[in-house]
């Protein structure tokens, strides 16, 4: 159930865009205290506590805002999987460089065959995946995905 409640509060937030345009400034960084940078995490952190799962201290004490950051404390807790579910987080490495660019919510497959899901995903557009700003549905590819079960989610 608390996987379901993260995805419904992610849609409902889609089409949110940051105001002024291209200032990085949003709710979610004004909830989580570092406002006007990129907010790719801050908005996934947003959505977990939104859904009553906060995700605790991942370099801030309302979750993470640096990929990098949370991708070796989710290795380092043991919460890599390689079967996702609805609800859960998924960091992106467009370039293929070990060093993760972007982060949004897995919200299912779309061919589990091809390799294509759907996220929810905070500061993204067309032609600029890792800073648009907006909140977007978009469908991905696990060539460039590494997914997170946080374990809040089992709590």
């Amino acid at each position: 159930m608390k996987c379901l409640k993260v995805i419904q509060i992610a849609l409902a937030e889609v089409g949110t865009t940051e105001v002024p345009k291209n200032s990085n400034k949003t709710k979610y960084g004004k909830w989580f205290g570092l406002n006007g940078v990129a907010w790719c995490g801050i908005f996934c952190s947003w959505v977990y506590a939104k859904a009553g799962v906060p995700l605790g201290n991942i370099g801030f004490t309302k979750g993470f805002a640096g990929c990098q950051t949370a991708v070796a404390h989710f290795k380092k807790t043991g919460e890599i999987t390689t079967t996702p579910q609805v609800g859960d987080l998924v960091f992106f490495d467009w370039n293929k460089d070990k060093r993760h660019d972007h982060v949004g919510i897995f919200n299912g497959w779309k061919d589990k065959g091809k390799g294509e899901f759907y996220t929810v995903e905070g500061n993204t557009a067309i032609g600029n995946d890792s800073n648009g700003g907006q909140v977007m549905s978009r469908t991905r590819n696990t060539s460039v995905a590494l997914f997170v079960h946080p374990k809040v989610l089992d709590q």
